[in-house]
Order: structure tokens, then sequence, then C-alpha cells
């Protein structure tokens, strides 16, 4: 299953529910008069929360008629940026990221373990459906590396190890602690900081 593909079985209609059309609005509101396309990307990560971490044609064709826009450019846009999955990719979505940071410093130990509890191959649902995984580019937390994202939130400094007990939890349908898995705060140095020390929070 490629996320790049929208996937085979669509539902056949999506409109944004209270707290999304909510949302919605607010955004489009920050926006000049006759400006408000520049809202589609905006939409479209509304939509895919909503839409249990996906986004189906049904969602861009509403998004569409929504922003007053033709489908096709909000498909392009769909389409183009890998942070939008076009296919189911479960309530759990785990990213690791392999980039060389990550890589040196074990972020294949952290894979092994997503094939050995989701699945053989990534972007391929979970026996139960409930998570995939896949490798991505730089996710932008160099400092904790290896690290992954499941859904909207950071994993650090793991190892195979604690890597399977997230994956455990998040199998049992609980969400693991996000953070430091060593008990880091923010991006201090592996051996704790030296300076600063009078800020609880720096």
């Amino acid at each position: 299953m490629s996320l790049r593909r929208p996937a085979k079985d669509q539902p056949e209609k999506f409109e944004f529910n209270s707290s999304s059309l909510e949302a919605a609005n607010s955004i489009i509101s920050k926006y000049p008069k006759g400006k408000q396309q520049s809202a589609v990307m905006a939409l479209l990560y509304i939509a895919q929360r909503q839409n249990n971490n996906w986004i189906p044609l049904a969602a861009m064709k509403y998004i569409a008629k929504f922003l007053d826009m033709p489908y096709i450019k909000v498909y392009e846009v769909a389409t183009f940026y890998s942070m939008y999955n076009l296919a189911p990719v479960g309530n759990y979505f785990v990213q690791v990221c392999t980039t060389t940071p990550c890589m040196i410093r074990g972020a294949y130990k952290l894979v092994e373990a997503c094939k050995e509890k989701i699945s053989e191959n990534e972007s391929e649902l979970s026996s139960d459906k409930s998570c995939s995984w896949m490798e991505v580019e730089c996710l932008g937390a160099c400092v904790n590396a290896p690290m992954m994202q499941i859904n909207d939130d950071y994993y650090e400094d793991l190892d195979k190890e604690k890597t399977l007990k997230i994956l455990d939890k998040i199998l049992k349908g609980e969400t693991p602690e996000p953070g430091s898995y060593r008990g880091r705060i923010s991006n201090e140095p592996e051996n704790n900081r030296k300076t600063l020390m009078d800020l609880k929070n720096a």
C-alpha cells in the first residue's frame, strides 16, 4: 500500500463535524477576503485529524467546495506533501526517522521493533488495523536521536527495547508518555547541562 496514492476503498461522503468546522472557520478568518484558498493546507490537516489520520477523496472535494476552489488544486496539494495520508494508517501512525543522525545512533533497531510488532512492511496496517509505520526523513529532533513520531507526539532517546514497550502500549490502545526516554529535559546534553543551572525548565 502506498500512502502517496488514494486508497481504493473510499467513503462516499465527508463533511466537517462541529469542532472541525469551528477550527476551519477560525483559520479562514485570519486571511484577507478573497484569499481563503490559502487555508487549504490547514483544512486538509483538520480533515485528516477528524478522519482517523487519513484524507479520503470526498474530503478533498468537500474542502474544494468549502474554499471555492477547483478540486484538482486541493488534490495536487494533498498528493504533493508527505504529511497527508491518502490511505488508512490506523489510530496510531508511527514515523521512524532514519536520516543520518538517527541512523548512526541506531534508528534501524527501531525499524526492527516496528517490523516485529506492527507489520513486516512499512505503510502496511497491523493485523488489527490499529496502526502502521513508515520510515521518514528528518523530524528535527537530531539531538535526541534516535526518535520516532506517533501521531502528533515525539518519542526520543530510544533503543529497541524501549520502542517495543511503546509499541506494546499503542497496540493495547494506550497512549505512551511522549518525550525523552532517558529523562532529558528538552534538548539538553547527554551528560546533563552545565550552565543555567538555576533555571528549572531552561
